[in-house]
């Protein structure tokens, strides 16, 4: 019989062989070095998938801003800190370009559409989704009136409720999605639309799955459960029907087509798909349109739906900060007209609690990750190219070398010691480089003018003490998951 003091020396033994094998293989291969990973596990049991952030947030206590973790036998660049994710994704913008793996959404989308796609097809699509965007409206006035109207829409709707509790996140989602769908679409939705609601449902639903431990497990060892079936099996069912929905849109667009008018993101895209159709190396074909057009649906509606909702939980929990913005909207705006985007250059605190919703919500911590493009050196380690990489957007967003309060909520870390509103590096929600939102600028004038809109004319009250309110996430995963939750509106 084997003794078990025998058995615990071996197992010592090999466990130290494997870290020591662990670290050849990030030496030899020039990554920086990381956790002592095991073979076909890589580091599973370092990383949990109820915790993934804090369990890298946590490594990055040992091993610096800069270390490696193995999922399986695919290893990842992990960077932490201001300093170390702007040197890469600021510093060296092209090499950092890629885009990595997200394993539970791969399925569906295969490196196509514009949030996914890489290289060439990538450069093509961002450069016509701008484009486009730009031409119907994005960052001009016409934007900006609809977002107005639709914030009045919101508004009657909310007052609809006449101060009784309610769970607001599909009023804001349909507020929200219908900036999006005037652009992607042409046309707006009615907040009872039934395949509308199923649609913002469906939504609702993959961000929320997408964040839950067992699809962070199917992340970091997919290739050990891509044959088991589970809960991410939904997600790409859930994507497949909103895709087909987009389909539905697009060959009703396609039937009535007008090229010398055309109406919307489908119609442009269309037009540019005919004109480049014997091109085998174009960009522009039936699945990037579909594919394309539901990024852009969804990124436009659920980002920005999750921030208000992250917003009232904040400031029902701080009602002072919220009195105080109702002040700032007063003096400059007053009770007679609607908000405008000329307003908040004259309301630096306004400004400063947007931006620190936006902060403390954290919506996508470890951003969408990416991938080195070409083999590099960053900070005296050899990264080869495909090397997948998490820039870290919580670890710049909390870095208490850049915010002065980074773990409170607290406007001042974007006031000086005037109350003017500053801006800082490390405020980094739509990440940096070239893989920077494309809607950077429609989220920013939506969460300014839904939310002065809604403060000037009722204010968010918790069927509780302020300090009973959540705002720690329901879900944290790939994103941070807004705690469900009811509030009342009163009338001002």
């Amino acid at each position: 019989m084997v003794s078990p003091v025998l058995v615990a020396v071996l197992a010592v033994l090999a466990l130290s062989l494997l870290s020591l094998l662990s670290r050849h293989r990030a030496v030899a291969s020039g990554l920086p070095p990381g956790p002592p990973a095991l073979p076909l596990l890589g580091n599973l049991l370092q990383i949990s998938p109820f915790r993934t952030l804090h369990s890298l947030l946590k490594l990055s206590e040992r091993y610096g801003p800069v270390f490696t973790v193995w999922l399986g036998s695919r290893p990842v660049l992990v960077l932490c800190g201001t300093e170390a994710v702007r040197e890469a994704l600021v510093g060296s913008p092209e090499v950092f370009a890629g885009r990595g793996r997200l394993p539970t959404i791969e399925s569906t989308f295969r490196g196509y559409g514009v949030v996914f796609a890489d290289g060439e097809r990538w450069r093509q699509l961002r450069r016509f989704s701008l484009t486009v965007l730009r031409d119907f409206g994005m960052g001009r006035g016409s934007i900006e009136s609809r977002i107005q109207e639709e914030a009045q829409e919101l508004l009657r709707a909310c007052q609809d409720t006449k101060g009784e509790p309610f769970d607001p996140t599909f009023l804001l989602s349909c507020a929200v999605s219908n900036i999006i769908c005037s652009i992607v679409f042409g046309r707006r939705f009615r907040y009872d639309d039934a395949e509308f609601l199923q649609l913002l449902r469906m939504m609702n639903d993959v961000f929320r799955e997408m964040s839950t431990p067992w699809a962070q497990l199917y992340d970091t060892a997919e290739s050990l459960l891509w044959w088991v079936p589970g809960p991410q099996r939904r997600i790409p069912r859930l994507l497949g029907r909103m895709r087909d929905f987009i389909a539905r849109r697009v060959r009703d667009n396609a039937r009535s087509l007008d090229p010398q008018s055309p109406r919307d993101f489908i119609d442009a895209f269309l037009l540019q798909m005919d004109k480049e159709k014997g091109d085998p190396g174009s960009a522009f074909t039936q699945e990037n349109l579909e594919l394309t057009t539901l990024n852009l649906f969804f990124a436009g509606t659920e980002t920005v739906s999750s921030t208000l909702r992250f917003g009232l939980l904040f400031l029902m929990r701080h009602p002072h900060i919220e009195e105080k913005v109702f002040e700032e909207i007063s003096r400059v705006i007053g009770p007679g007209r609607a908000p405008a985007l000329s307003d908040r250059a004259r309301m630096p605190f306004t400004d400063a609690v947007i931006h620190e919703i936006q902060r403390c919500s954290d919506l996508i911590p470890m951003n969408v990750p990416h991938r080195v493009t070409r083999d590099t050196q960053f900070r005296g380690y050899q990264i080869p190219k495909g090397t997948d990489v998490f820039p870290v957007l919580s670890s710049v967003l909390h870095d208490p070398k850049s915010f002065r309060n980074p773990h409170e909520f607290d406007p001042g870390n974007f006031l000086d010691e005037r109350g003017r509103f500053q801006r800082n590096e490390a405020f980094v929600p739509f990440s940096a480089g070239q893989r920077l939102c494309l809607g950077e600028a429609l989220a920013r004038s939506e969460l300014f003018l839904f939310l002065t809109s809604l403060l000037q004319r009722l204010r968010p009250l918790p069927l509780g003490p302020p300090e009973s309110v959540p705002t720690a996430p329901r879900e944290s995963g790939f994103a941070n998951i807004a705690p469900q939750f009811r509030l009342r509106l009163l009338p001002r």
